[in-house]
């Protein structure tokens, strides 16, 4: 106290910004973020669907919040496909089941599946857990559950899938145009992206090998030849030994 009894208020400013900014952090939800690519096409260092997944993810989560702590992808994976079967899926549910974390946060909902029926049972099963699921384009998308918001994530699904089964025809059908002009002038009918050949034509040479020469007076089966390519470092994009109709292709080239 000062001569004559009046107080003195010390600065407590420093000491409040501090107080506040961490309880700004304990504030923070935690979450992980999930990304998907269709087509091994659009895997790798040099495309943008992870680059551009990634940044959506992590621009929403600063906006509203949540600290991403981990982040899972399926690379070379269809939205079609149940997301119990999905390896990037499977792990995250893995770490998610180890602490007490509860969202995923996707870009869009059709990344998390572009299929209406494995959409609402994935949405389903995660929900059931206790997992809180967020497209970061649209966050009500999966967090309301009203009727009038299931309603609206299921025409969502269902024109995903739509357009989705359009481009297919679409592409289809310049495949064929394509495959009818290259015959009626003569040429080799080839549409589409390269073969495994013209990619690496010794994992398919290799894979011919495999295929032709017999053990043991049998004939590999198509996975028998997948696991000598991958005992031999030749893998899919995703890192998993190529599937049998990928080896049936390659010993046909």
């Amino acid at each position: 106290m000062r001569p004559g009894g009046d107080a003195v208020t010390l600065p407590q400013r420093r000491v409040t910004n501090r107080a506040s900014n961490a309880m700004a952090r304990k504030q923070l939800v935690e979450a992980v973020a999930y990304f998907r690519t269709s087509s091994a096409t659009n895997v790798g260092a040099d495309k943008d669907s992870e680059k551009r997944q990634r940044a959506a993810i992590e621009a929403f989560a600063k906006r509203a919040g949540y600290v991403l702590v981990d982040t899972f992808y399926d690379a070379d994976v269809r939205g079609s496909d149940p997301v119990d079967v999905r390896p990037g899926f499977a792990a995250m549910l893995d770490r998610i089941a180890g602490n007490g974390l509860r969202t995923i946060i996707v870009e869009t909902a059709n990344r998390f599946s572009r299929d209406l029926i494995v959409q609402e049972t994935g949405h389903r099963f995660l929900k059931d857990q206790g997992i809180t699921l967020i497209a970061a384009d649209s966050p009500e998308t999966f967090v309301e559950d009203t009727p009038t918001s299931d309603m609206l994530r299921q025409i969502l699904g269902a024109v995903s899938q739509f357009e989705k089964a359009s481009l297919v025809a679409k592409l289809k059908g310049a495949r064929e145009r394509k495959m009818k002009e290259q015959a009626a002038a003569g040429e080799k009918v080839k549409c589409g992206g390269r073969s495994y050949r013209e990619l690496n034509g010794a994992m398919v040479d290799l894979a011919r090998k495999l295929h032709r020469y017999p053990v043991n007076g049998r004939r590999r089966s198509l996975r028998e030849v997948s696991a000598g390519l991958a005992e031999a470092g030749h893998c899919a994009v995703s890192g998993k030994p190529f599937g049998a109709e990928a080896i049936k292709r390659m010993v046909r080239q």
